[in-house]
């Protein structure tokens, strides 16, 4: 059945309460308030909507239940009354067991002094509750209604609606995460819940984690199958999706902009002059991380005496749940804690924070969102919460910043204007690249750092949120000596060795790499070296390079012509090596020994030895490269369309034992806007970008040192920005005009890079 011409199609949505607040004001009579936000916001005006739940009061005489439902009816809100089911149902199995495992908080022991409360007395009771929803939308339902579920209070519904009709159109939405599939192993009804939400049509998730660990939780307890489009049970499709909730911003612009609210304002200021207010508006229970807020900003204070009388944390701590014992641990934790901070930083007239165990009305919630200075978002683990939302459609005319934890579902909403923890990776060549200014004829020992590019490269090594590495083709002793002042990583060899100035250099080898053939063939470039005057060749671990640059031209050539042939017919016959005939010179490596190939092994190593626990999401590389180098541009290509990575380093020491420890955290997590790559005086290259000369290396890397890692990296780079300051900046145009986007191509790189 499909509606009429001109008819809206009916939507029954159904949630565990009413959106509206309900008080008795006589045996007949009722006062009700339609709740804002939140999941009403979320309705449009596309559907005639009905709402079905409880109504958020407890009414056990006939006669009050029939006057609360039809004064309910004028809103279009159907009441499911629970009674002496709720507590065991709500407090006990929803806020007892499933919402800790959802939270990642894992399963809650029985209490064995009350007999009458089990886990199994409470998931009777949440069925039970969930076969009272279907009573009442079944004395509701019409041919050709939707019924949207919600959360995780109905996660039984889908069944009993499909059992009872099974062309009923269902929908299911979570309003909370959900975990992986080790946390949620263990609830006992983990296969009948999940079954049950499966029957329903389309399944709604605030973020795209939350539905992944659902499709896995799913693959791994039922083994059915996930596909790009959801779940395949037997031939049935469930949709899985992602739809963030948000809210309606225009009510709060509208609210800020009453007369009555910009008084509030002013008062606030008033109240607040002088220093910098920092709002947390949150539910005062254990995922929100309120105590952590509290200890951090008491350690904020301590380490800031400068601070303590110009800044105020009002927070706002909605009760909720008090009825369970966890919650009431919380609030008491919390209270300790604003008693002690307050009682060490406060004074008479002045108080660091200001705790508040109540709601406050709407007009003036969003006169504190308007002049907050900080919006202090510290969940643990949450759904999307709103309130961050909420604080930026208020904030028109202050702009204030942002603070938002990224364990919270909006920071992958907000995208680029949450303030999420930036950690910055820079790749750097040294020949070419950060050296003065060369001649033809430069040696290798006379090299110098460009002395323009000290002070950036300074402040970039001393960020904390900066890692940097000089990857070269030079060897240990030179890149000691030029930049043993610098707090920098330093992979010599091509990465065979790295350190940091600190410690001492690790060989940095490919397991297995097999170097017998290196004796023989230093005997071979000896030998030539010999018989060819003004050559010289250099020899590492790995590699040997035979110049003959300044030898006769056509004399060198035919030498090394004979040379080629000597290393195959003899030390190289078998071995595992590159060989490269240059324009001046012959050189022969261990197979692999390529900046790319070491690059993975560097990164293992840095991990672990700076016990990095946040992923690298900003990468910058760039340098004078060899072709056959340049594969260091293509490994984090890769690395933007793969899974994070893990790395276990493989490096031995050298002076000593290296032990081997497992880096468990995910090195990379790096997005296309991210990552930057580009040569220099080579247009025909892997890299992204090119630019003209190492002049330009210095104006492009102090854009990279005055750049605030905790905003987004991005604006410094991307090609809007570029154009943007050309016409702000004279000082940039020099590396700006000489960066030019080209497309991904192969080509030929003719010197030798260092």
């Amino acid at each position: 059945m499909t509606p009429a011409c001109g008819e809206r199609p009916k939507l029954l949505v159904v949630a565990n309460r009413l959106p509206v607040s309900a008080k008795r004001t006589g045996e007949n009579s009722w006062f009700l308030e339609m709740s804002p936000g939140g999941l009403v916001s979320g309705v449009t005006a596309q559907f005639d909507t009905k709402w079905v739940g409880w109504p958020g009061v407890d009414v056990y005489d006939e006669v009050g239940k029939n006057a609360l439902s039809k004064a309910l009816a004028e809103m279009k809100c159907i009441p499911v009354f629970l009674e002496e089911v709720f507590d065991q149902y709500y407090n006990g199995y929803c806020n007892g067991i499933l919402w800790p495992i959802l939270h990642h908080m894992g399963l809650p022991q029985d209490d064995h002094h009350d007999t009458n409360k089990t886990s199994q007395t409470q998931y009777d009771a949440y069925k039970k509750a969930n076969r009272l929803f279907l009573d009442v939308i079944i004395d509701n339902y019409e041919e050709g209604d939707i019924v949207w579920c919600h959360d995780y209070h109905l996660m039984f519904l889908p069944q009993y609606l499909k059992e009872y009709n099974s062309k009923i159109k269902v929908g299911w939405f979570l309003h909370s995460p959900f975990p992986s599939s080790e946390v949620y192993k263990t609830l006992p009804s983990r296969s009948e819940l999940l079954r049950s939400v499966l029957t329903a049509d389309l399944l709604g998730f605030h973020t795209y984690d939350f539905a992944r660990h659902f499709v896995s939780t799913c693959t791994r307890i039922l083994g059915v199958e996930g596909t790009h489009e959801g779940i395949v049970d037997q031939g049935r499709v469930t949709r899985v999706a992602v739809f963030p909730i948000g809210i309606d911003p225009d009510r709060f612009i509208r609210t800020c902009k009453l007369p009555e609210v910009i008084q509030q304002m002013n008062e606030l200021k008033e109240r607040f002059s002088g220093k910098k207010v920092i709002l947390g508006v949150d539910r005062l229970d254990m995922i929100k991380g309120i105590p952590q807020k509290y200890l951090g900003f008491e350690k904020f204070l301590e380490e800031n005496p400068n601070w303590r009388h110009k800044v105020v944390l009002v927070q706002i701590a909605v009760p909720t749940r008090n009825g369970v014992p966890e919650y009431q641990k919380v609030k008491t934790q919390v209270h300790g804690l604003v008693g002690r901070i307050n009682g060490r930083f406060g004074s008479v007239s002045s108080l660091p924070i200001h705790h508040l165990d109540c709601s406050v009305n709407f007009n003036y919630l969003c006169a504190l969102y308007a002049i907050a200075d900080v919006m202090l978002v510290t969940s643990l683990r949450d759904g999307m919460n709103l309130v961050s939302y909420e604080f930026v459609a208020c904030q028109e005319a202050e702009k204030g910043v942002l603070v938002l934890s990224e364990f919270a579902g909006a920071g992958q909403s907000l995208g680029a204007g949450a303030l999420l923890s930036k950690n910055r990776l820079i790749i750097l060549g040294f020949f070419g690249t950060l050296t003065e200014p060369m001649h033809r004829r430069t040696k290798e020992m006379d090299l110098k750092l460009n002395p323009e590019v000290k002070g950036t490269l300074e402040a970039l090594c001393n960020d904390p949120k900066t890692t940097v590495v000089v990857l070269s083709r030079t060897g240990r002793n030179i890149l000691d000596q030029i930049f043993g002042e610098y707090n920098i990583w330093l992979a010599a060899e091509n990465g065979m060795f790295l350190r940091h100035t600190t410690g001492e250099w690790v060989t940095n080898l490919p397991e297995n790499m097999n170097l017998d053939w290196v004796d023989g063939a230093k005997n071979v470039f000896k030998y030539f070296t010999d018989r060819t005057p003004r050559s010289f060749f250099k020899a590492s671990e790995t590699s040997l390079v035979w110049n003959y640059e300044y030898a006769d031209v056509e004399f060198g050539r035919a030498q090394a012509r004979d040379m080629l042939q000597y290393l195959w017919a003899g030390p190289i016959s078998n071995a595992s090596v590159d060989v490269v005939r240059g324009n001046h010179s012959v050189e022969v490596h261990a197979m692999g020994e390529t900046k790319g190939a070491a690059i993975d092994r560097i990164l293992g190593e840095i991990v672990h030895k700076k016990s990095m626990t946040t992923p690298i999401d900003f990468v910058f590389c760039s340098g004078y490269f060899l072709k056959k180098d340049e594969d260091i541009y293509t490994f984090f290509e890769s690395e933007i369309l793969s899974p994070k990575l893990s790395y276990e380093p493989r490096s031995k020491s050298i002076n000593h034992s290296l032990q081997k420890k497992k880096v468990s955290s995910s090195v990379l997590d790096l997005k296309k806007d991210n990552y930057f790559s580009a040569a220099i005086g080579q247009s025909h290259t892997k890299a992204r970008y090119f630019i003209d000369s190492s002049r330009k290396v210095v104006d492009l890397l102090s854009q990279l040192a005055v750049a605030d890692t905790t905003t987004t990296m991005t604006d410094s780079f991307s090609d809007s920005q570029l154009h943007q300051t050309r016409n702000t900046d004279e000082n940039l145009k020099r590396w700006i005009n000489s960066v030019r986007r080209k497309e991904l191509e192969i080509g030929d790189s003719e010197l030798i890079g260092m």
